[in-house]
């Protein structure tokens, strides 16, 4: 009986039917396993490309432009500059007045600034965010600046005015308000005598948000004056064709006459913000081309001043 029954249960375990369950259980399980692995290493191939993917794109979407300056780093940038030994230099309220205008203007901002003085690094620094240009009278100097300052961009223009001529030259520019000298225009193509004509093209292609007239000389009879500076400032504030339409120009050194009669005539009082002893603000816009009156309540200034 003993062996009878032995022989029954190695008939069982042998027994066709079983031994094809016990291979199809084991394939089940094997697939089972497979592809549970397999779901498990597309899942972590699947988490790091996501954190890859996620690292690149906050590297790619990072600000391309730093944010404005620090108002203590403002603060002590203007502190030292109003306190240079330098002889020729902006005193602290001037400074003030156009720092807080480039801290309002949005980035990035476009400043334009005839001259290059002892503040020009300064000017740099406090429109970190945005494009300075430089215009100077002087050839030899911008290439000095921009080999000593490489951030720089700096430009040279012949002035052909001199300060004895400013009368003249005011007059020519009433008589010819309708063509040359009308107040919207491309200068890169005029010929009126007050318009600076010959610096690079892009100097006339952008919308200047800020523009400071400080340059170039204009302390003896002989010298450039700024009449075309401050006409080509009131030239490109009216004639943008896109951004704010409305433009900062700030005129240094406003009470001599040149620069007051001219700021009068081309910027017009009306204009007028705000002044210190020695800087105006005037905030100019946008004006149809139809339009040829530089001012909308004409200054009773004489038609041909004289120094």
């Amino acid at each position: 009986m003993k062996n009878n029954n032995n022989n029954s249960t190695k008939l069982i375990l042998l027994h066709p039917y079983i031994q094809k369950q016990g291979s199809s259980n084991r394939l089940w399980l094997l697939a089972f396993l497979s592809f549970f692995t397999l779901a498990f290493l597309l899942a972590i191939i699947y988490t790091r490309d996501s954190s890859s993917a996620a690292a690149a794109s906050s590297t790619v979407t990072a600000p391309a432009t730093p944010g404005p300056l620090p108002t203590t780093v403002i603060n002590t940038l203007l502190h030292y500059v109003s306190r240079s030994n330098e002889s020729y230099h902006m005193s602290q309220p001037d400074l003030k007045l156009i720092s807080d205008i480039l801290r309002k203007c949005p980035a990035p901002c476009n400043f334009l600034v005839f001259g290059l003085t002892h503040e020009t690094l300064l000017w740099k620094s406090l429109n970190h965010n945005g494009r300075t240009i430089f215009i100077d009278e002087n050839r030899y100097y911008a290439a000095y600046v921009e080999e000593k300052h490489p951030e720089i961009d700096a430009y040279d223009v012949q002035y052909t005015t001199k300060v004895s001529e400013m009368g003249e030259l005011i007059a020519v520019a009433k008589e010819q308000v309708r063509s040359e000298c009308r107040p919207v225009q491309n200068l890169l193509f005029s010929d009126c005598k007050l318009g600076i004509n010959d610096l690079p093209n892009l100097v006339y292609e952008v919308d200047w948000d800020v523009i400071l007239v400080d340059g170039p000389r204009g302390d003896g009879p002989n010298s450039p004056g700024r009449m075309s500076a401050i006409f080509t400032a009131g030239v490109l504030a009216r004639s943008k064709k896109g951004g704010n339409p409305k433009t900062h120009v700030l005129l240094h050194d406003y009470y001599r006459k040149v620069e007051k009669v001219c700021g009068d005539e081309f910027l017009c009082r009306e204009n007028l913000v705000e002044s210190t002893s020695m800087l105006a603000h005037f905030v100019l816009e946008r004006m149809d081309p139809n339009n040829f009156q530089f001012c909308r309540n004409k200054m009773a200034t004489s038609s041909s001043p004289k120094l």
